[in-house]
């Protein structure tokens, strides 16, 4: 592999009641360093399957994914040990609601990368201030909006250090009102250079923020290409069809 190749997906299949539904039908792609890759299509085209799969949420049926030149669908990887370097933010947070936002920051660091509480804090504290969000620390997640969850949800993958975030339509739960703030927050980490898999339906973000945008249906993508060229350039009859239904 390649310097730069995070993640490389070779003929990724995934497939469910004896092969009767292929959610993912043989994906090829990669994920380079510092980009951000955004993954659109009608719902049940098999991005999120896709995306879960990077991290082994779904087990492929076949295939390979090379993280960090590992192949992490062999047998006898330690895949926690690879999923502390992926950060995944959900649609729905996933915060442990009987925890203090402090808290749901900073026991997996601590747990899991051997920080010590102090150090884990002042990261946590300095991380909730780059996201506005310094002064909710003591607070418990039923105490914030769901604009708030989901930037705790990204400080708390920062918090990791990994090498990748995947993101899970991190604004489809969210109130029209308070999509911008995590897409702003979204936005900063790409100038960054953090490296990124966002799966989406805010085409505005696609095309502002991605590098590249992957299309899917059907499990499988029918079209590859940077923003400019998809948006503003579409070859293939289902994306053309599925833009002038979303833009």
């Amino acid at each position: 592999m390649t310097d730069n190749v995070l993640i490389k997906v070779e003929n990724l299949k995934k497939h469910y009641n004896g092969g009767a539904v292929k959610a993912l039908d043989g994906i090829n792609c990669e994920i380079k360093k510092g980009e951000v890759v955004v993954i659109i299509g009608p719902s049940g085209s098999g991005k999120s399957t896709l995306l879960r799969s990077l991290n082994l949420l779904e087990i492929p049926s076949s295939g390979h994914i090379y993280f960090e030149d590992t192949d992490i669908t062999a047998k006898k990887v330690n895949i926690n040990v690879h999923r502390q370097k992926m950060g995944m933010v959900f649609q729905h947070f996933n915060l442990f609601a009987n925890m203090t936002v402090l808290k749901n920051m900073t026991i997996a660091p601590v747990k899991l990368l051997g920080k010590s509480k102090t150090e884990a804090k002042n990261e946590a504290l300095e991380l909730l201030k780059r996201v506005g969000l310094e002064d909710r620390a003591d607070a418990y997640p039923s105490q914030l909006s769901g604009g708030q969850k989901q930037r705790v949800a990204i400080v708390r993958s920062l918090a990791m250090n990994p090498d990748v975030i995947l993101f899970d339509e991190p604004t489809s739960a969210l109130d029209p009102e308070m999509v911008g703030e995590v897409l702003d927050v979204m936005k900063e980490l790409a100038a960054d250079g953090m490296t990124m898999v966002v799966v989406t339906h805010e085409m505005g973000f696609a095309r502002e923020v991605g590098n590249r945008v992957l299309f899917m249906d059907d499990g499988k993508i029918l079209e590859e290409g940077t923003p400019e060229q998809i948006f503003g350039n579409p070859q293939n009859p289902r994306l053309k069809d599925f833009l002038s239904k979303v833009l």
